[in-house]
């Protein structure tokens, strides 16, 4: 399986990421460019953990030849958990999906603020779960 476009969508998260981060000493930046940056990371989130998904779904299908697989990401988790690929709890990824809806149609400040909150840890999982399926390391 090709994992080059989870790890492409995973680089530019962790680059925004690092961005937003270091926003906030950046005195040259108005609050409307952190705001902008700051949703950058939340549509960065929202790919990244869309492909994510789709991608551990894929290999649950091709790789483990599991014959009947969710079409959702809450069950996908579940049973990527059972089949010892999550290199994290299966809370963690449940909360995630979580965030993931709730950024669906509403960028307000609070739901925003909870996703780049959650990004960091995000992005640390999303790279140990890539290098489990891909059998490469991060670069």
């Amino acid at each position: 399986m090709d994992y080059g476009k989870l790890k492409k969508s995973l680089k530019h998260l962790e680059l925004q990421l690092q961005n937003h981060l270091s926003a906030k000493g950046r005195a040259e930046l108005s609050s409307i460019d952190r705001e902008a940056i700051a949703e950058s990371v939340v549509q960065r989130f929202e790919t990244c953990y869309d492909m994510v998904w789709k991608d551990v779904k894929q290999h649950l299908l091709s790789e483990l030849g599991l014959p009947d697989v969710p079409n959702s990401p809450k069950p996908i988790f579940k049973l990527a958990a059972q089949n010892k690929l999550l290199p994290s709890a299966t809370e963690r990824w449940l909360e995630y999906a979580d965030l993931r809806v709730s950024t669906a149609h509403d960028y307000s400040g609070e739901k925003a603020a909870a996703v780049v909150g959650a990004a960091e840890r995000f992005v640390g999982d999303a790279i140990r779960l890539y290098e489990k399926l891909s059998g490469k390391g991060w670069e």
